[in-house]
């Protein structure tokens, strides 16, 4: 088979590197790609969201089966377009991706559907939102209803911090139309947990749960990013409480939105907070996440390309996924001044100095006259594999210290939650 990947960041790298293993896979395309990949698969300089070029680039390869890594191109249609071309495509419609590119119809299809998640207002208009939030006088949290690079989403403990936010994503438009609507939610008590699955519509098997470090710095401090790192399997979310989020958040979500017209092929990623009363629905993606592929394709032992055919082809509940025994562990490397601004263009060393049993995906890099160099806030997640949880904290840290470039800030504390 050719494979067509589409993105240029961790996930699909990670992606990349476990397609790369199945003995159905003939050549792996990958647009846009980046330097890690290119060592796995042919990058070819397509943007993610050119749904036309990477329309013209899988037929004129002769694609049997694309996988789209990133958000923006599925809520801009791309499966849609590739099946109306009668082309094999890994990811949900743009009617049902909206589960992630809109908050508000997430929320109100989990309201109407009786999905467990926080109470919650939606806003157009901004003075409306501002009277809310000084009336209601409480912690809460405040979203930009559109994608916004994992970036939208603000935890306000004061009126002050809920007001900056709002002014943030209504009047400086940080996030542009992201921000044309505002949710404002109640803020939920304990534990994150970020549990992923594969559906061909029908049938859902969860993956393990993983736990994400979204804060930028140690002890879940400062603004929220795309992810500072991530372990699985989070042992906070165990067999009984994985049956429960199946049964009552993902298997209800899939029957609602095939009930609402929107039929969902792919991975559906549920953000969890488990709090006292159980666990209840923080937010849903529409694709893997970033960076919790990372360590739980690190743990799949099943091909995961004949997955996405059952997925595809709608014969999933056929399907057993296996997982490897132990924890896999991923530390993300980022610029410094992430997620706010930051210099590209650094040089990056240390890469063939790292324990050969320790991946190196890369998130945000490039090839500048031959030398590697930094191109995004998240430069690389490194990612390792032990028999348990500290074992994997140990090893990828040990690879960490291998690699360095100017302004490279991490957190210490992926991982600790567990322990």
């Amino acid at each position: 088979m050719k494979i067509l990947v589409v993105g240029g960041g961790g996930r699909e790298h990670a992606l990349v590197w476990k397609i790369a293993q199945s003995p159905l896979v003939q050549q792996i395309y990958c647009a846009p790609g980046n330097p890690g990949i290119a060592g796995l698969a042919r990058c070819v300089p397509v943007a993610a969201e050119d749904i036309d070029g990477l329309l013209a680039l899988a037929r004129r390869e002769q694609i049997d089966l694309t996988v789209v890594g990133p958000e923006m191109p599925l809520t801009l249609g791309l499966a849609d377009a590739f099946a109306r071309a009668g082309l094999a495509v890994f990811g949900p419609s743009a009617a049902a991706a909206a589960i992630e590119g809109s908050k508000k119809l997430a929320k109100d299809l989990m309201q109407q559907y009786g999905i467990p998640t926080a109470r919650y207002v939606t806003f157009t208009d901004y003075a409306a939102a501002r009277r809310y939030i000084v009336e209601q006088n409480r912690p809460c949290v405040v979203k930009a209803d559109g994608l916004a690079a994992g970036k939208g989403v603000i935890v306000a403990h004061t009126v002050e911090q809920a007001l900056e936010a709002l002014d943030l994503i209504m009047r400086d438009r940080a996030f542009g139309r992201a921000g044309d609507v505002v949710v404002v939610e109640e803020l939920l008590v304990g534990q994150e947990a970020s549990v992923l699955a594969f559906t061909d519509g029908r049938t859902v098997i969860p993956m393990l749960p993983a736990q994400d470090h979204k804060q930028v710095f140690d002890g879940d401090q400062g603004p929220n990013t795309g992810g500072m790192g991530a372990y699985a399997p989070a042992p906070l979310v165990d067999r009984a409480l994985l049956q429960q989020v199946q049964q009552t958040i993902l298997e209800p979500m899939v029957r609602a939105l095939a009930a609402e017209g929107r039929p969902y092929r792919g991975v559906l990623y549920a953000g969890l907070m488990l709090t006292p009363e159980g666990p209840k629905v923080l937010e849903f993606n529409a694709r893997f996440g970033d960076p919790e592929a990372q360590p739980v394709l690190a743990l799949l032992q099943s091909d995961l390309v004949e997955i996405m055919l059952a997925v595809v082809q709608g014969r999933l509940a056929g399907q057993t996924v296996e997982w490897h025994d132990g924890a896999a562990v991923c530390v993300v490397l980022a610029s410094r001044g992430y997620p706010g601004s930051y210099a590209k263009g650094i040089p990056i060393s240390g890469l063939d100095a790292v324990p050969p049993e320790v991946l190196v995906f890369h998130a945000g890099t490039a090839l500048q006259d031959g030398q590697l160099v930094t191109a995004g806030g998240r430069v690389l997640g490194v990612t390792a594999r032990g028999k348990n949880i500290p074992a994997a904290i140990e090893l990828a840290y040990r690879g960490v210290e291998q690699i360095s470039f100017a302004g490279m800030h991490y957190r210490r504390d992926i991982g600790r939650k567990a322990l």
